[in-house]
């Protein structure tokens, strides 16, 4: 039932991305590849008094990478950029074990991603987008 739950939102958040566009008045961008599978985002945020009021990342990659990308999209707009950054370490945390069950409830429907931990080769799938949100934030 969980698994495929988990293939049900997977799908749709690669079939029918709600952020997966440009977005030309970005203050910020920054672009996020994983070699070892071809993955790509440029991950665009426009970023007022310290809340993401817009974002959208344009790329390709498999159904993990997209939909994990337009997942944390969902999760930080209107966010501050500490929020997110919280949002993120959660996420990353989770991913690698090491997130308790409330943490994980904080990541909405991104904590559906948790049985990709049980998957190393797609590890690098899912954390992409938001290493590059990290990243773009100013933080590793």
């Amino acid at each position: 039932m969980q698994n495929s739950f988990y293939r049900e939102i997977i799908n749709d958040h690669n079939l029918r991305p709600l952020h997966k566009h440009m977005l030309p008045r970005a203050q910020r961008e920054l672009r996020g590849v994983n070699p070892s599978c071809g993955d790509d985002i440029t991950l665009r945020l426009t970023v007022r008094d310290g809340v993401i009021e817009e974002g959208a990342y344009t790329g390709d990659g498999c159904a993990i990478s997209q939909a994990s990308a337009d997942m944390m999209l969902d999760l930080v707009l209107g966010k501050t950029t500490e929020e997110a950054l919280h949002l993120a370490d959660i996420f990353l945390r989770m991913i690698k074990g090491g997130a308790s069950a409330e943490e994980i409830g904080e990541l909405e429907e991104a904590g559906s991603l948790i049985d990709v931990s049980h998957m190393p080769a797609r590890v690098k799938c899912a954390v992409l987008g938001w290493h590059t949100l990290q990243n773009l934030l100013g933080e590793e």
